[in-house]
């Protein structure tokens, strides 16, 4: 994977910083938070540059765009590439000695792995640059795109329609707003008629809003 040859070239601080969760470091900024806020970007910009001259004007106007882009890079789709590319045994291995049981917790959550190769896509762009970290981004997200392309998903609607069936609606609460303003992730929580359906979080409200829906969807069909 032309992302993990990336990752191996890195120089040692930059890579240190990558496997460095913030509660780990004396400084913010001596955690992955502010690769993560770079490397979301440059996912985003990457995918998007990839999907825009190969489909049509005609049937995909921005806001069909804008979903495939969303399910392609979502936190689902970071978590598939991170796990591929060995990224929770490496944090576990970097965390320090008296955090190793937490540690194990940590790589074990959507939100951490996510931002964790989102730090290895902003590292490796400022490492290698542009090009060769966006051909290595789409190489690595090749099946997730391939997935959003094939069989788009918007969770909010695909939980409206099972809603609607049983007379009732849903509502979307922010619950949390963490980070700086540059770098803010939200977490937002359905509700269905007063019920907890589900929780999600996102670099955006909207994201977070999306993730919330999925959680829901995936408890009522477990039901």
């Amino acid at each position: 994977m032309l992302l993990g040859e990336l990752l191996e070239e890195l120089p040692d601080d930059l890579a240190r910083q990558v496997f460095t969760h913030a509660s780990w470091s004396e400084s913010r900024s001596g955690s992955y938070t502010r690769l993560a806020f770079l490397g979301d970007s440059v996912l985003g910009l990457a995918v998007t540059a990839y999907l825009y001259p190969r489909l049509e004007a005609d049937r995909f106007g921005a806001g069909r765009l804008t979903k495939i882009r969303a399910q392609a890079v979502s936190g689902v789709s970071c978590r598939a590439v991170a796990e591929r590319l060995g990224i929770p045994e490496r944090l576990r291995a970097a965390a320090p000695a008296g955090v190793r049981e937490s540690a194990t917790a940590l790589v074990g959550t959507e939100r951490v792995l996510a931002s964790v190769i989102e730090a290895v896509i902003g590292a490796c762009y400022l490492h290698a640059g542009y090009e060769r970290t966006a051909e290595a981004v789409v190489e690595a997200f090749a099946p997730e795109i391939e997935e959003a392309l094939e069989n788009p998903v918007d969770f909010k609607s695909a939980l409206q329609e099972l809603l609607a069936r049983r007379g009732a609606e849903v509502s979307y609460e922010v619950t949390g707003e963490d980070g700086p303003p540059h770098e803010r992730t939200y977490t937002v929580l359905a509700r269905v008629d007063g019920r907890e359906l589900g929780s999600g979080s996102g670099r955006s409200k909207k994201h977070a809003e999306q993730e919330a829906a999925r959680a829901a969807v995936d408890k009522l069909a477990s039901e």
